[in-house]
């Protein structure tokens, strides 16, 4: 009788050495290595595992940070345990302990001290640290308040495991400015589009978004107007919702249409607008000069004051009015943040006339935004920021238009490729990034949780996995609505630049199956070619599908809602997709009923071609797109891949 020896007993008998059996029952679990989006700086795994159990005693420290407490009772009660509160950690625990506060406390320092971590001493820092003796510790330690927020959104992502493992997470992020700016043309979001938003950036450790809609008519039009009273109320409960997620509140106006530098009333007005904020509690503020005609002057008084109009002439203009604007904010409020910029050229790191004048005048506190070599620009190296740093004198803040949909390339189109072709090391020449989201506000966050795990640590950030993570975010981490969710994502991969050529291709999943069956049928054999079908109906029901699992309850509401017309143009491209399989089946077969099957599926994709956006609600409307030149195309050719015997 022969017994096979796995490569454990063989080592053991090589060296001398006698492995006992221990029953599976009674094995500890292994600590295994969590997935954390955004990936953290530094993470190492220490010994075992535990289960926090029905119920846990928190020790909030003097000065934890009240939203930072807040979440982690709030997930904790979400996993169903109950929380009990305690000033500081016993001798012996006798049930799992949670720590929480700044790392000078005398309770969060005790804690690290047991779990033998230190505290990441870099802004917006964290250390979180579980000990998997007694009934288990957890100690969440911030470098300042962000930092334990951070390290409470990490929490929650650990409290999806049934056991937490023993291990320390030392974090911080890289890039300092981390977020969005809603600074789309077309349909601005509504309230709870933005309360929606905010939550969540505050969940991917994002820390900025600016409110820049192109269409509020009191942040561009009518600028120098102050906001009704309603509108104010709305901006304060969306500033006080940023504070709770320890997202910055910028407040952003466009007043380059019609403003003359050379008037002190029109700086007055826009000292005026921004007093009027930062009654709401705001302390940054952001003046757009993007999208505006710089070759003449919108008053005499610039011409008297700066000379005839031209580029040099208005970088030195509007150095001239910003640098008031930044003096002014220091002197009315001592925690003002640096006024930030978006300059007229911004678009590109090509030296000029108006770039040098703002270069050598603007305040250097005055932060600049750039959208890279382009208005979207299909990569950005580290060699592009470096130029654009030389050329606007100071580290830039990226203003990335991915994933928006406000231009006519990108109708029909929401934009949900991964965020990638952005180099890692860009940390090391930019301030921020910050994403132009799309108007629809829950399908934008796909890119944008790329855009904050880049900006968060650009070094360890994978395009795919965090992709993944997007749509288990979505989804709440139901299996089958990620899949879907997936599924949908690859049929809205294509992302267009300004010219003719996209910077990610359409469906690259899809493609390459498609691409196989075509393979296939054209040199297989008949077992090969009819593999090859049933593959095409099994991704065919897939895409059919995804649109009910979708719409079925798991993924946020919002996200099927505002890609309502997408999904229902997906339902019927799936179903042609099944009757084209259906085609290709019959006519391997010997079937005329193939030729049935092929006209029913060319009805069914011409219907699907022709479903509408919602009117208004970007600024093109049109005709969805799904995998368009990879499912119409396969669609429209596989009558051809197989001869159908004619109808009797």
């Amino acid at each position: 009788m022969t017994t096979h020896r796995g490569p454990l007993a063989l080592l053991a008998l090589f060296v001398g050495l006698a492995l006992p059996v221990v029953p599976a029952a009674a094995r500890p679990a292994p600590a295994t290595l969590p997935a954390i989006f955004p990936a953290p700086a530094a993470i190492a795994l220490g010994n075992g595992s535990f289960a926090l159990g029905e119920a846990v005693v928190l020790v909030a420290a003097p000065g934890a940070d009240a939203a930072t407490v807040a979440l982690v009772r709030s997930a904790l009660a979400e996993r169903g345990i109950a929380v009990s509160a305690a000033a500081r950690l016993p001798a012996t625990l006798d049930r799992a302990h949670v720590v929480v506060g700044g790392g000078d406390s005398a309770p969060v320092r005790a804690a690290l001290a047991r779990a033998g971590a230190t505290l990441d001493d870099q802004p917006e820092g964290y250390t979180l640290a579980t000990v998997a003796r007694d009934a288990g510790l957890v100690v969440l330690a911030g470098r300042d308040a962000a930092g334990q927020f951070h390290a409470a959104q990490t929490f929650r992502q650990l409290l999806r495991r049934d056991a937490l493992p023993a291990l320390v997470i030392r974090d911080h992020p890289a890039m300092p400015i981390r977020g969005t700016i809603e600074g789309f043309y077309g349909a601005p979001w509504t309230t709870q589009d933005r309360l929606r938003h905010l939550a969540f950036l505050g969940s991917v450790k994002a820390n900025t978004y600016v409110y820049s809609p192109k269409d509020d008519p009191f942040a561009r039009d009518r600028w120098r107007e102050p906001y009704p009273a309603a509108t104010l109320t709305e901006l304060g409960t969306l500033v006080d919702a940023a504070r709770a997620q320890h997202v910055d509140f910028v407040y952003a106006i466009s007043p380059g249409p019609s403003v003359c530098f050379s008037d002190p009333a029109d700086l007055a007005a826009l000292e005026r607008k921004f007093d009027a904020l930062r009654g709401l509690g705001v302390h940054r503020f952001y003046v757009a000069l993007d999208d505006i005609e710089y070759k003449k002057w919108n008053c005499a008084g610039d011409e008297a004051r700066f000379g005839a109009a031209g580029a040099a002439a208005a970088g030195t203009a509007q150095a001239q009015l910003l640098n008031a604007v930044q003096t002014g904010l220091v002197r009315r409020d001592p925690d003002a943040r640096p006024l930030i910029m978006v300059p007229t050229e911004y678009y590109d790191a090509k030296e000029s006339p108006y770039k040098a004048a703002l270069r050598e005048r603007l305040d250097p506190r005055i932060v600049v935004q750039w959208t890279g070599t382009d208005v979207v620009p299909p990569a950005i190296s580290i060699p592009d920021a470096k130029a654009a740093t030389k050329a606007f004198g100071r580290k830039t803040l990226l203003w990335d238009n991915y994933p928006v949909n406000d231009y006519a390339q990108t109708t029909g189109r929401l934009l949900l490729a991964p965020y990638a072709r952005r180099e890692a090391g860009l940390a090391g020449e930019l301030s921020g990034i910050l994403s132009n989201p799309m108007n629809q506000e829950a399908p934008s966050r796909v890119a944008v949780t790329g855009v904050a795990a880049f900006a968060w640590n650009d070094r360890d950030y994978d395009a795919e996995r965090t992709w993944h993570a997007a749509a288990r975010a979505l989804a709440g981490d139901d299996a089958r609505a990620t899949a879907a969710l997936l599924t949908f994502f690859d049929t809205q991969h294509l992302a267009p630049t300004f010219g003719s050529q996209p910077w990610q291709e359409q469906a690259p999943r899809l493609k390459a199956v498609l691409d196989g069956v075509r393979a296939t049928l054209a040199d297989g054999d008949a077992t090969a070619r009819a593999e090859a079908v049933a593959t095409l109906a099994a991704e065919a029901d897939a895409i059919a599908a995804a649109p009910d699992v979708i719409r079925a309850g798991a993924v946020d509401p919002g996200f099927a809602a505002q890609s309502a017309p997408w999904l229902d143009a997906m339902a019927r491209w799936g179903r042609a997709l099944q009757l084209s399989a259906a085609g290709l089946g019959a006519a391997e077969a010997g079937n005329p009923a193939a030729n049935g099957y092929f006209a029913a599926s060319r009805r069914l994709a011409a219907e699907a071609a022709a479903v509408p956006t919602i009117k208004g609600a970007t600024r093109f409307d049109g005709t969805v797109k799904i995998a368009d030149g990879v499912l119409d195309r396969f669609v429209a050719d596989a009558p051809t891949l197989i001869a159908a015997p004619p109808a009797r």
